[in-house]
């Protein structure tokens, strides 16, 4: 059986060809340099111009950053990694009901990015969700696990 996505349970002893890269598309880490000061966003910051500077600046000179005081607490975090979890350990046949390689729905699990239109495959298995406005999109959101809603 085909499942389409890498949690499936199956170990590769080798990675599929889907998923190798020609040299020339692979990164060079021996050219990339080290960043020890990691651009750091407050969102405490009352002052949300300065804010919107800090991001822009960041995503100018370093194409990414941290974020602190972001009012998500550690608990709802780590109950979001745990759902996350428990969905992707799902059996393959639960989860590929919401599989799907159509890259303009709204709540899809699939793996890599455009899986009809590319040559190489990304490593990954991902569950698309829209989330705004929320009461919108819930309703199509998983129902296993019981907990991810």
């Amino acid at each position: 059986m085909d499942t389409k996505v890498l949690s499936s349970g199956i170990r590769h002893s080798n990675l599929p060809e889907s998923y190798v890269r020609p040299e020339s598309e692979r990164p060079r880490l021996s050219e990339v340099s080290q960043c020890d000061n990691v651009p750091v966003i407050d969102l405490g910051c009352d002052d949300r111009s300065h804010i919107v500077q800090q991001v822009a600046l960041a995503c100018i000179n370093y194409g990414f950053f941290q974020v602190i005081n972001h009012g998500v607490s550690k608990e709802a975090v780590e109950r979001m990694l745990q759902v996350a979890h428990d969905f992707f350990g799902l059996p393959v046949e639960e989860k590929m009901k919401l599989y799907s390689d159509d890259p303009s729905k709204t709540m899809r699990l699939s793996t890599s990015f455009n899986v009809k239109k590319e040559k190489v495959h990304n490593w990954r298995d991902y569950l698309r969700l829209h989330c705004y406005p929320l009461h919108k999109y819930v309703p199509e959101w998983p129902s296993n696990p019981p907990s991810f809603k």
